[in-house]
């Protein structure tokens, strides 16, 4: 089998859950960076369409699968310096929903560049904050049911290794708080990438 050898940047990813701010934060970032934003839901609606139809009709460990795949093609597909804002519960899928995922969960969790946005640290107002913005969205689940996705991915989210970063401030603080923690850049940080 014929393997493929490219060298990549490795992105500035942002994780944590839905309404936490990995969106807004990550395009002003990509701004102030001088770089792109990807937005790996957005790369599925592209890909495969309405996340929530998707999930209706394949089951949400299809959709988790597949926003595996979507998150490897936009690793290889893109050049550059990235910032990615990850799926809400990408960091949280079961180890063998993909050949190559546990890989990429590590990788991400261990990289200097990831960090977790949470509105708070404090779990109880995390929760309520979250739950707050995500009922503000259209394609929000019921309270109840937002809250309980919330509360079984918050162990997940501040059990990871990467610097966690609270988002109920002003936004430009977020993102100062970002660019102060990237390591220094003066030699591009690269990886092989083996397929």
């Amino acid at each position: 089998m014929p393997y493929s050898i490219r060298v990549q940047s490795l992105p500035i990813t942002l994780i944590g859950p839905g309404g936490a701010g990995k969106t807004t934060v990550g395009r002003l970032l990509a701004e102030r960076l001088g770089t792109i934003f990807v937005d790996l839901d957005q790369c599925f609606r592209d890909r495969a369409g309405d996340i929530s139809d998707f999930i209706n009709r394949f089951g949400y460990r299809a959709y988790a699968r597949e926003n595996v795949e979507v998150y490897r093609s936009v690793m290889l597909e893109r050049s550059g310096r990235l910032v990615v804002a990850l799926s809400s519960g990408f960091m949280a899928y079961p180890p063998d929903v993909h050949p190559q995922y546990s890989s990429l969960q590590r990788d991400i969790e261990r990289h200097s560049t990831t960090f977790v946005l949470l509105p708070s640290l404090d779990r109880d107002i995390c929760v309520a904050e979250t739950v707050r913005r995500q009922l503000t969205r259209p394609f929000a689940r019921p309270a109840a049911k937002e809250e309980a996705v919330i509360r079984e991915r918050f162990p997940v989210h501040v059990g990871l290794r990467a610097r966690k970063i609270e988002t109920m401030r002003p936004i430009e603080a977020v993102v100062e708080e970002i660019v102060a923690a990237m390591p220094p850049q003066s030699a591009p940080r690269a990886r092989l990438i083996i397929t």
